[in-house]
């Protein structure tokens, strides 16, 4: 399919692309590993949610409802895998949500921001954006580190 005309978007999907993108700066700031997991999940959701505003077509009000990840799948088939991969983590995020502290590890709330973090860049480019800078290309926080020398924390 050929990238839409980013022109053309509505403000309902540059809405939820500036709305990902900033539960992705909540996930990356915030202090407790639910919350971060749980941000990232949301921010992955905004941005299939920013496309399917895009591409989606109203269909029969009587149709059985989707989830957005099944939407997304049928709606752009080249992102099925991602949509296959964030629907399922949906029950860590409704159990981080909840309170639980052992539903996410660190290391599944960082991974899961890296991944929202791509996710919502691939979602920019299929929508004929110029993507934003991943996390991991962004400049660090440079700290004083031993001797009082300027390094990347």
């Amino acid at each position: 399919m050929t990238s839409p005309n980013p022109h053309l978007l509505s403000a309902t999907t540059h809405a939820y692309l500036a709305r990902a993108a900033e539960s992705l700066q909540e996930a990356m700031v915030a202090r407790d590993v639910p919350s971060r997991y749980a941000c990232a999940h949301v921010a992955a959701l905004r941005s299939a949610a920013a496309l399917l505003a895009a591409r989606a077509h109203p269909t029969p009000a009587r149709r059985r409802q989707k989830n957005a990840w099944v939407l997304l799948a049928e709606v752009a088939p080249e992102l099925s895998e991602w949509a296959a991969f964030f629907a399922a983590g949906a029950r860590k995020r409704a159990a981080a949500e909840a309170g639980s502290t052992r539903s996410v590890t660190e290391r599944e709330a960082d991974d899961l921001i890296r991944d929202a973090d791509r996710f919502l860049g691939v979602v920019e480019s299929s929508l004929g954006l110029v993507p934003h800078t991943p996390v991991e290309g962004r400049t660090l926080v440079a700290t004083a580190g031993p001797g009082g020398r300027t390094g990347a924390a």
